[in-house]
């Protein structure tokens, strides 16, 4: 029987933290692949994202690869765009995270950084689910400290994600990340030890 890793998924809403827990897997030496990075690489001048977004939306890509805005500005005009592109480069995105996990694959844990893991039904791919969480008050103060960012925004996001409450009951772990960084690597550690029986000093 092939070895493979435990895999872990790695999700939460907006201002929740997942980035800095998503470095703390890092820094304790698990593997992390970044669903976000995976398409920004995708997306680049040349690659295979772009590509696909150049066929459906050709004003929306230029020198530097897929203009993001401009994207956006497409797909507000044309509101069925957005499932075209998602079928589209959601094939290369789930290439991308299985080429990583395969190049890990002597590893005990790899994590996979995916943001919308419960609203694109992603958590049938994983082992693990571990949803990072704080309170609403400080999870706005977060996004709105954000360059460009408001209240209608702020909503507007949350409002399109499935709620924090229903992610945490869903979770197999959940780690807080508003009591401190020391706090959510103790977490992330014990995590560690449960999934791989690895002790840390």
């Amino acid at each position: 029987m092939t070895r493979r890793p435990v895999i872990v998924g790695l999700t939460g809403s907006i201002g929740m933290g997942k980035t800095t827990t998503a470095r703390l897997f890092a820094e304790a030496g698990v593997p992390v692949w970044d669903a976000d990075a995976a398409v920004h690489r995708l997306y680049g001048p040349g690659e295979a994202g772009s590509r696909a977004v150049a066929r459906l939306a050709p004003e929306a890509v230029g020198p530097e690869g897929v203009d993001r805005q401009a994207l956006r500005e497409a797909i507000a005009a044309d509101p069925e765009l957005l499932k075209r592109v998602e079928a589209a480069v959601h094939p290369l995105v789930a290439a991308d995270r299985a080429a990583f996990v395969e190049a890990h694959r002597d590893a005990a844990l790899v994590v996979l950084d995916i943001p919308l893991l419960f609203e694109t039904e992603g958590e049938q791919a994983v082992d693990v689910v571990v949803v990072v969480t704080a309170p609403l008050e400080v999870q706005r103060q977060r996004v709105l400290e954000r360059p460009g960012m408001d209240e209608a925004q702020f909503e507007r996001i949350v409002s399109r994600q499935v709620p924090d409450e229903e992610k945490r009951r869903r979770a197999d772990h959940v780690i807080r990340t508003d009591q401190g960084v020391d706090r959510a690597r103790g977490t992330v550690l014990s995590i560690i030890d449960q999934l791989t029986g690895r002790r840390h000093a």
